[in-house]
């Protein structure tokens, strides 16, 4: 076997095995609560398309950081499934549907929309955070940032393929993924949703550094459970 495939397999072999496992035992029953998520953002992305749809969808799934901040914590979890105007919807349900279901297999339902929802709220915190800060530091954001609608499944989708990695321990990945976001927001999109990524990515990283301070350790030679066997 040559280097790179022993480096790959390695690498992406536990995860693949689980996921690969769990959908040839139950095929799509594996992953429900994705295929929910798919459907409720298709059904949100017909319903805003509306003349008389778009308003409610703002109403209990639109996010803004001028809007108070009890609003903006009841909308959130609706926000990770309303898809962005001005984005191509089917990028969004793809995101979700490989994503959302690789978590769901390899970790199970309650702490893939728990992380889920992290990442979002990360996001959506760190926007009134940088606006308080102002564009005189790289970090803020500039005051027109607060009226810009902050939706979609996107920093869901990049805190949960942190977490999935950090979980299989696909190390190289898990940095890829990182750096990808940093590059993001340096050299691509210097902008409220690029700058809401990498806050997704730092919440799931300190919950990662506090789950391994905390979890207890297994004696040598316990037999390691994951993905699929997670209780649901």
């Amino acid at each position: 076997m040559s280097p790179l495939r022993r480096a790959a397999r390695a690498e992406w072999g536990p995860l693949l095995r689980t996921v690969r496992s769990a959908l040839a035992a139950t095929k799509l029953r594996a992953i429900p609560v994705t295929l929910a998520a798919v459907c409720l953002t298709l059904v949100f992305q017909f319903v805003q398309n509306q003349p008389w749809g778009y308003q409610p969808v703002q109403d209990i799934g639109s996010v803004q950081a001028w809007e108070h901040l009890w609003v903006a914590l009841l909308r959130t979890p609706l926000s990770l499934f309303v898809p962005a105007l001005d984005l191509p919807v089917w990028g969004a349900l793809a995101q979700i549907l490989v994503v959302f279901g690789i978590a769901e297999i390899c970790v199970g339902w309650r702490q893939t929309m728990a992380v889920a929802y992290l990442a979002t709220l990360a996001g959506t915190m760190y926007a009134r955070i940088g606006i308080w800060i102002g564009p005189q530091s790289p970090i803020g954001l500039p005051d027109s940032d607060k009226y810009v609608i902050d939706t979609g499944p996107s920093a869901a989708v990049v805190g949960l393929a942190v977490f999935v990695c950090w979980r299989y321990r696909a190390w190289v990945t898990c940095a890829v993924v990182v750096l990808a976001m940093l590059v993001e927001v340096v050299f691509i999109k210097n902008n409220l949703a690029g700058k809401e990524h990498v806050a997704a990515v730092l919440a799931v990283l300190a919950l990662c550094g506090v789950w391994e301070v905390w979890r207890p350790r297994k004696p040598r030679g316990a037999q390691r459970v994951t993905g699929w066997e997670h209780p649901r």
